[in-house]
């Protein structure tokens, strides 16, 4: 038996380091410069706690391309290294000073967690040189790498406090020598760090200052490239409507207004700060045109923020910051953590409380936004069920005969009790999902004395199906979906004024094939005052169709391969009945009887191609 330690030698471990650390070879940029941003802050925290002497003047990191020279250099005058420190933080790989350092000054607001970081310079780089120059009163110091495990280290005249990486970009990056691709991914990563950061093109002309008369000199101003105070950072309390509205136009430069915002700000059981907001969406292209953002004190780290927002809030934009969401070493990809979990209820529990709030204490505003914010709410309760047994006090169901008035679903239970239960107890809530094509439908319930609501979004028909199951004596009819009468089981029926012959006769009129739709006819006794013939699509079919138009899977794939089924409910006690049926010219009574339920097919969208063709003819042949 042997027992011993497994080695692992670093000319075997250092290529793999330079080659796979990061899947983007972009991100060695945000590292470098998170890195000297780290540098300037503990700096600053050093000299809080009185153990830096003296002033430390303006805190920057500078970031300088030299096309020419092939070289990117990234300098800050931060808290610099000693030979000593270079020796243990650069050579030793995976050594994190900023671990180290938190450690002992428990300062959350240090970016880095590992070690590795640097070493991403040599995946753009045939050569990585290091001045540095510590805060301390030890000599400065020279270090260079060319990738190999060999390296240089020694001390030389270095007099600026801080640290100046130098790298030689090789062949395969030269992309990182163009300032425009370099500025970038600095606005891309850097865009909110908390030290001001500015970019220089050395090849770049010069504007020189230039006197004319009566003018002064004009004077180029230095300008960083970072906001260093963003507003999640601030308290809300010292933060206006103006301000969070110009910080959206600063994440999104041409997005509309948003609507309404939250303020995310937690400090226990872990570190949360951000801003949600709610955009203003009527297109299904707009959804995840844009996303939010997530960081890391401050370091953009992804947009694919899923697991750590519930899913039905990814539509909306914004920032969340925390360093307690754990990352692995690139800082792109969530690990699985109990953390996670608890923000994601977070932030669930945060929206459907502020829209709580926002719908008791100004519910007419809230009403005028509810084209936009239904989709974020009706989402949510398919999706979410806590966030449903919360959503069920402000979901709001816009009447389609009264423009402007809207409903709970208690409210709307309460205002259709007498009239629109079936004959088992449920309640009957009608809805349209086009009022323009479903008009006559709607004025015929309007005049029943019924109410209809406009459920006319890209997630209803999920919503329809969600909420159907967990609301309990409730049952959502399409308005189309049956006669007048029928809408309401009640088990009351109206006489047929028809003779069982004339049934038979008015039956066989109406029998005929229309492509693509399955036909069934029933005549019924109805009110004179309805129409004469209706066309109807039975709910559980255009349901299972409308789902498979959205996508769905399943079943409902199924379905939508199957052809419209649609039901013909001719009203027996209409008197164009009493008329039709004594026609004695045959082919003219056909005629008649066909363009009747053309038009019930036309006010239900059916009647299209060579049909749409065949009624308007027949039509004009009927007017002769």
């Amino acid at each position: 038996m042997q027992k011993g330690q497994i080695r692992v030698q670093t000319e075997n471990i250092f290529p793999i380091i330079k080659k796979f650390l990061y899947s983007d070879h972009e991100i060695f940029l945000r590292e470098l410069v998170s890195n000297a941003v780290d540098a300037s802050q503990k700096l600053k925290t050093l000299s809080g706690k009185g153990e830096v002497k003296g002033a430390i003047g303006d805190l920057r990191v500078d970031v300088v391309l030299d096309a020419k020279e092939k070289t990117l250099s990234i300098i800050d005058n931060g808290i610099g290294m000693s030979s000593a420190e270079v020796d243990k933080y650069i050579n030793q790989v995976a050594f994190s000073g900023a671990e180290e350092f938190v450690t002992k000054y428990k300062d959350t607001s240090i970016i880095g967690h590992f070690g590795l970081g640097f070493y991403s310079s040599f995946m753009v780089s045939d050569k990585v040189d290091i001045y540095s120059k510590s805060h301390t009163d030890t000599p400065g110091v020279f270090w260079s790498c060319d990738g190999s495990t060999e390296y240089e280290l020694y001390e030389v005249d270095y007099s600026a406090r801080g640290t100046k990486i130098v790298l030689h970009i090789n062949e395969e990056s030269a992309e990182f020598l163009d300032p425009h691709r370099v500025k970038s991914i600095l606005e891309r990563f850097c865009k909110f760090l908390p030290v001001a950061i500015y970019f220089t093109d050395a090849n770049a002309e010069k504007k020189e200052a230039t006197k004319e008369e009566g003018k002064a000199e004009e004077v180029e101003i230095e300008k960083s490239i970072n906001n260093t105070n963003p507003i999640w950072v601030r308290k809300p309390a010292d933060l206006t409507k103006e301000d969070y509205e110009k910080f959206y136009k600063e994440l999104y430069p041409f997005g509309e207004t948003p609507l309404f915002w939250i303020h995310l700000n937690v400090d226990y059981p872990f570190n949360l700060t951000g801003v949600l907001y709610f955009p203003k969406i009527k297109q299904s292209f707009e959804i995840q045109k844009d996303k939010i953002q997530l960081y890391c004190n401050q370091v953009f780290v992804t947009d694919e923020v899923k697991d750590i927002v519930p899913e039905f809030l990814m539509l909306l934009h914004g920032v969340i910051d925390s360093p307690d969401i754990p990352l692995n070493v690139s800082r792109s990809y969530l690990q699985g953590d109990p953390n996670v979990k608890k923000i994601n209820a977070h932030i669930t529990k945060k929206v459907a409380d502020k829209l709580e709030e926002i719908f008791n204490s100004e519910r007419k505003s809230f009403e005028e936004k509810w084209e936009s914010l239904g989709l974020f709410v009706k989402y949510g309760m398919i999706t979410d069920d806590k966030f449903l047994d919360k959503a069920n006090k402000f979901l709001i169901m816009e009447d389609a005969a009264n423009t402007g008035t809207f409903y709970t679903l208690d409210e709307y239970k309460t205002t259709t009790a007498a009239t629109q239960k079936n004959k088992d107890g449920k309640q009957v809530l009608l809805y349209t999902t086009n009022p323009v094509q479903q008009d006559a439908f709607i004025q015929a319930a309007v005049a029943k004395g019924y109410k209809v609501v406009k459920l006319e979004t890209m997630v209803d028909a999920a919503f329809i199906n969600n909420v159907e199951m967990k609301w309990e004596g409730v049952q959502f009819v399409r308005v189309d979906a049956d006669v007048v009468d029928n809408l309401i089981d009640k088990q009351e029926n109206v006489d047929s004024i028809l003779s069982k012959d004339e049934v038979e006769q008015a039956k066989k009129l109406f029998e005929f094939q229309v492509p693509e739709i399955t036909l069934t006819v029933e005549v019924k006794g109805l009110s004179q005052d309805a129409a004469p013939i209706v066309a109807t699509r039975p709910e559980f079919m255009r349901r299972m169709k409308d789902m498979a138009g959205m996508g769905g899977g399943g079943m409902t794939a199924f379905y939508a391969q199957m052809p419209d089924e649609v039901h013909l409910t001719v009203n027996g006690n209409h008197p164009i009945f009493q008329t039709l049926l004594k026609e004695s010219d045959v082919d003219k009574q056909q005629k008649q009887a066909r363009n009747l339920a053309d038009l019930a097919l036309l006010s239900q969208g059916l009647l299209k191609g060579a049909e749409l063709t065949n009624f308007i003819n027949r039509s004009v042949d009927l007017l002769k």
